[in-house]
């Protein structure tokens, strides 16, 4: 059974959320502000957590932050700020995909097991058991290690299945469309822009000029 961690300061929708994902078959805890959901994240074995940004003590792009920064469990953020700014706030916390309110039940519930298949699915990296070497870049996917010039950098497994897909193939532009239907299996529901999050991340952690963007076209390592 599937455990989701639901963050959601008003009773109604937190209890309405818990209601429809437990008729569902999943194990459902709640909490209702960002120190609650922090605790009750740190006992372990959560499989996804649904995040509301606008709650009490810390935000949730405060606590998907702390979240990504000491685990992979997929974050899908739900919140009444719609606009462009907010949801690239969204994504540059590391967020895998975001909701506005108000949302469609089975929208979310769709996208829920959308996000937890993805998250089962074996990778390609986990497939590939050869190094793969672009210039000062090694990647080493059965141990999903990235070495720049030697030296370790970390990286989420998100980030390491982009950077795996673009260095086996230098020169090649990938679209963002290309990069979601490759690693995100569930493209239209999610929005092209956290793919340039998660590019943004990679570039800052490389420290180099590896990735290319192609203006309107896409990235690409190498040509």
């Amino acid at each position: 059974m599937k455990k989701i961690l639901v963050v959601e300061d008003e009773p109604d929708i937190r209890e309405l959320l818990g209601s429809y994902l437990r008729n569902e078959g999943y194990d459902v805890a709640a909490a209702e502000d960002g120190v609650a959901a922090l605790s009750c994240f740190s006992e372990g074995g959560f499989d996804l957590v649904i995040l509301d940004i606008m709650i009490p003590k810390i935000d949730g792009y405060g606590v998907c932050e702390v979240i990504k920064k000491q685990s992979d469990v997929p974050v899908l953020m739900l919140s009444a700020l719609g606009e462009e700014k907010d949801l690239i706030k969204g994504y540059d916390a590391m967020a895998d995909d975001y909701m506005t309110k108000p949302f469609s039940m089975p929208v979310l519930l769709r996208k829920v097991s959308a996000i937890l298949r993805r998250n089962d699915a074996p990778s390609e990296k986990e497939n590939t058991a050869s190094s793969v070497v672009c210039g000062e870049l090694t990647l080493i996917p059965d141990r999903m290690e990235v070495l720049v010039s030697g030296k370790r950098v970390e990286v989420t497994s998100r980030e390491f299945d982009i950077l795996l897909t673009l260095a086996k193939h230098p020169g090649r532009i990938f679209t963002r469309e290309m990069l979601l239907d490759m690693l995100w299996d569930y493209n239209s529901f999610v929005d092209e822009r956290i793919v340039d999050s998660h590019i943004k991340n990679l570039r800052h952690k490389l420290g180099g000029d590896y990735i290319e963007t192609v203006r309107g076209r896409g990235y690409r390592i190498g040509k």
